[in-house]
């Protein structure tokens, strides 16, 4: 029985649990919007809402908690065939992210459902952005 078990798991053990929501969370704070199924989604959304709170503190002590909670992956960009170093997720989600949201008080992502299924197992697919940079334009494309 799974009384008071909260979670969901995803049909993987607790190791890749762990990691598949350290990747979602940085790869959401890295592009701003992730497409993947609506499981994840919600499983995603709370853990990145924490982080961001904890990124409007903005202190020494919360940016070392934030590290050791998400791992700090750099972000790498491809320019003229060559890879470059952008910076760091746990960098921008302290110095681009989080003042975005100083004078919200939550909710700081969005679910919308698209209309495509994933190939293989027909999965429903989800857009996964944070609030205040997703275009009405991005959407609707991405619904198309």
């Amino acid at each position: 029985m799974r009384h008071r078990v909260a979670g969901r798991q995803l049909s993987r053990t607790s190791e890749h649990r762990l990691a598949l929501r350290r990747n979602l969370t940085a790869s959401l704070f890295e592009h701003e919007t992730i497409s993947t199924t609506i499981e994840k989604a919600k499983e995603v959304r709370g853990f990145a809402e924490k982080l961001i709170t904890l990124a409007k503190k903005g202190t020494l002590p919360a940016r070392r908690r934030a590290i050791a909670i998400l791992n700090n992956r750099a972000i790498i960009k491809v320019e003229d065939g060559e890879p470059v170093k952008q910076g760091t997720v746990i960098g921008k989600l302290f110095s681009d992210i989080a003042p975005r949201y100083l004078d919200r008080p939550g909710g700081y992502t969005r679910i919308i459902k698209l209309p495509k299924r994933r190939l293989g197992d027909a999965g429903q697919l989800v857009l996964l952005q944070l609030v205040g940079t997703g275009d009405e334009k991005k959407v609707e494309k991405a619904k198309k």
